[in-house]
């Protein structure tokens, strides 16, 4: 097996030579299309063994076997001008993407060339020198995606680097660590027919995890894939996690991803105009949190939800969009659970419309380095509106440290088997969770307790005294969380201002 950690250190070095590479950002932009058209080569080959009318949506000329693959092929100014002049023009602009015919491959030919459209239609390529391209493409070739070892071993790389990517990025945005995603996964149990969505796909560890599950238990014959390529579903708002995202699910066997779009899922349409056409069976998803996104999102929500804090608009969307006895995972920051104003009001939609049934509480360090924020995750599902109140009363399991573990940190990170105690504990949803007990680290509260304290859903273990936090990271983070808070709380009071001097006439 290549050393692939080895072989992406090298591909980095050699591009910090390039002029036109400005920084981590652009690094990893180029790194990923580059590693997407190889990836997208070595699938194709595996594809021609198995299909005899399998039809490439590239030009023969533009495969990457046939421009990239020869160690002494183009070079210099030659293969420069080959990415900038031909390349990238036909795979942002030129791609056949119409077919009027009825075949099944044609119309597969069309749909594989919009991903790839998708993909580079936001996608740039920084290097300047031909010769240094050259040197990062021959790298590139030493890994083969059709060895099982290689493909798994970068998939880790593959998350590496978009962590380095994101200790320096924006507010909001991280990795969700692969033992939660899989956690989460394990207990919604998404089924082989089930719609699985996530609204804030980024790279697509939630969607990944459940291909992977839904595989394991659930796929028995080939039509059975299928039936999972379609149940899956994704949005991503940001160029690149979007191209990393279809990316890992062509990875993921996903070979026509189409599913994976390129779009805000809050600002697309209003609220109210999705219907029972767009809802589905399954949502897991961790929006980014501590956000705020831009002027004039919240107005596509009803007054009674508006807000400019991304996790929160997600929220209410997700309970919008699950489909009746619909089961959703979501991660939050412990704000959303104390969060007053428009946030109590959420909380009441959400125990009025759903059975919220279990909030694990998870320790700090779950997301460190990237935040210190302690988070949580809720699950619930959709209820029949003849049902409501759906939550009757609430589990809460406090998730502890591992014994002799202080804290996470990148090098030892939160791992799947800590949750084997929630998974014993856990029970059968169908029969309302009837052998579920209280321990040192869950505890049942009612729905009258939590009405009387306003919603508020930050209920420490009763089991343990009162504990002051003095962890300086973590009180930062609460700080800054607060201060989010607070502007939302402003802006909110300044347009009901505004509102009400345009009512009386006031300039």
């Amino acid at each position: 097996m290549s050393n692939v950690s080895s072989i992406i250190k090298s591909i980095q070095d050699i591009m910090r030579k390039d002029v036109g590479v400005d920084g981590d950002a652009q690094r990893i932009s180029q790194l990923v299309w580059m590693f997407f058209l190889k990836i997208y080569d070595d699938r194709e080959e595996e594809i021609e063994l198995l299909e005899d009318k399998y039809q490439s949506p590239l030009p023969e000329h533009l495969r990457w076997r046939n421009w990239a693959a020869d160690a002494e092929g183009m070079t210099g100014d030659e293969l420069s001008d080959f990415v900038n002049l031909q390349l990238f023009p036909t795979l942002k602009e030129k791609l056949n993407i119409q077919t009027a015919s009825d075949d099944k491959e044609a119309k597969k030919k069309v749909q594989r060339a919009l991903v790839i459209r998708n993909i580079f239609e936001d996608a740039y390529n920084y290097m300047k020198s031909g010769t240094l391209m050259r040197q990062v493409i021959n790298k590139i070739c030493e890994i083969n995606f059709n060895n099982t070892e290689d493909r798994h071993t970068f998939g880790s790389i593959y998350e590496q680097i978009l962590k380095d990517l994101q200790s320096a990025g924006n507010a909001g945005e991280f990795y969700t660590p692969r033992a939660v995603t899989k956690f989460i996964v394990d207990r919604v149990d998404p089924k082989l027919k089930e719609s699985v969505l996530d609204p804030a796909c980024g790279t697509g560890g939630f969607l990944a995890c459940s291909i992977d599950h839904k595989r394991i238990n659930y796929v028995k014959k080939s039509k059975d894939e299928e039936v999972l390529a379609n149940s899956i579903h994704g949005v991503e708002k940001k160029a690149l996690p979007h191209m990393l995202c279809t990316t890992n699910m062509i990875l993921h066997g996903i070979d026509i991803p189409t599913q994976i779009e390129h779009d805000n899922m809050l600002s697309r349409r209003a609220y109210k105009d999705y219907g029972e056409k767009d809802r589905v069976n399954i949502i897991i998803t961790n929006p980014p949190f501590g956000g705020m996104e831009e002027d004039g999102v919240e107005n596509q929500f009803p007054a009674t939800l508006k807000t400019r804090e991304t996790a929160d608009l997600f929220m209410a969307l997700v309970i919008k969009l699950l489909k009746k006895n619909g089961r959703a995972a979501v991660v939050l920051p412990d704000g959303f659970l104390f969060g007053e104003g428009m946030k109590t009001r959420l909380k009441e939609k959400l125990l009025n419309e759903c059975n919220l049934h279990t909030i694990v509480r998870l320790p700090n360090g779950v997301f460190a380095p990237y935040t210190g924020i302690k988070t949580n995750i809720l699950f619930f599902t959709k209820v029949p509106e003849k049902e409501q109140p759906g939550t009757k009363h609430i589990w809460f399991y406090e998730h502890p440290y591992p014994e002799g573990v202080s804290s996470y940190n990148k090098t030892k990170p939160m791992q799947f088997e800590e949750f084997e105690t929630e998974r014993n504990w856990w029970g059968d949803e169908a029969d309302g969770f009837k052998k579920r007990v209280e321990t040192e680290q869950a505890w049942k509260v009612s729905l009258e307790d939590i009405v009387a304290r306003n919603y508020n859903l930050d209920i420490k273990n009763p089991h343990v005294g009162e504990q002051v936090n003095h962890d300086p990271e973590e009180l930062l983070a609460t700080y800054n969380q607060q201060q989010a808070e607070i502007k939302d709380l402003r802006d909110q009071l300044k347009n009901i201002l505004a509102e009400a001097l345009a009512d009386k006439g006031v300039q």
